[in-house]
């Protein structure tokens, strides 16, 4: 295996908290660690779509050791691409023209959607998304929840999660992590973290990072203002909660 898409997983129904599909997970992406460990690549590239996503990709790597911790990921390009996609619709231009957009955290209601480096390209060159949308009370409140409440919302609509957007992000996160992004442009992915920006170290944490030769890099330093460093900080909160939970399973 040189590519694992991991989109096995127990589904969160509607009405049910992570929480409840934590410990159901564990014990699938035990089993999912071993067989990889049994039939990986040595730089087999791991992409864990099913939710708890961030903790089950956490859990995948407790298990699988002979993988490399930067080749075990996670999805949040899904929110990624809605968030661009949320920009694009209020601007009224083509969603490929917005860019930068990140998901810091965790793949839940608690990911901070951040449009602080965004930028969308312009007849006159590229311009900065705070800039165009003038209204930071719709970026800093309406925008945030759209985002984090996507999946619920879809959940409610059709009793079942995001399937088509689902399978195209997941695309997108490979092609982008084996291809390369696009010079000046980076992406949303839920990777290992190495204490950057003063996220704890240990957490499988969404970062912007810019892939190239088969790696990704976290895009390093981006200034971070207070409202952005305490929607950061609830994120990571809620997943060294998910860590301790998830550990508790285990035993």
């Amino acid at each position: 295996v040189n590519v694992a898409v991991m989109v096995g997983g127990f589904p969160r129904k509607e009405g049910m908290e992570r929480k409840d599909v934590m410990s159901k997970n564990v014990s699938i992406y035990k089993s999912q660690a071993s067989a990889l460990e049994a039939h990986a690549a040595p730089n087999c590239k791991v992409l864990v779509v099913a939710n708890p996503a961030n903790t089950n990709a956490l859990i995948l790597k407790e298990f699988a050791p002979s993988i490399p911790e930067k080749n075990i990921t996670c999805l949040t390009r899904l929110d990624h691409n809605r968030a661009l996609g949320q920009i694009s619709e209020k601007l009224n231009v083509q969603v490929t023209d917005v860019k930068n957009a990140i998901i810091w955290g965790n793949h839940s209601s608690t990911q901070y959607p951040d449009v602080n480096h965004a930028t969308v390209k312009t007849p006159s060159g590229e311009k900065p998304v705070r800039e165009l949308v003038a209204d930071d009370e719709w970026l800093n409140t309406e925008f945030i929840s759209t985002v984090q409440q996507r999946g619920a919302a879809i959940i409610k609509a059709r009793k079942q999660s995001s399937a088509l957007s689902a399978a195209s992000s997941a695309c997108d996160h490979i092609r982008d992590w084996v291809l390369g992004t696009p010079e000046g442009t980076f992406v949303s992915m839920g990777v290992y973290s190495d204490g950057s920006y003063g996220v704890p170290a240990g957490l499988i944490y969404s970062f912007p990072v810019t892939c190239s030769g088969g790696e990704w890099t976290i895009v390093q330093g981006l200034p971070i203002d207070e409202f952005s460093r305490k929607k950061m900080d609830v994120t990571a909160q809620e997943l060294s909660e998910e860590k301790t939970l998830a550990y508790s399973c285990l035993n």
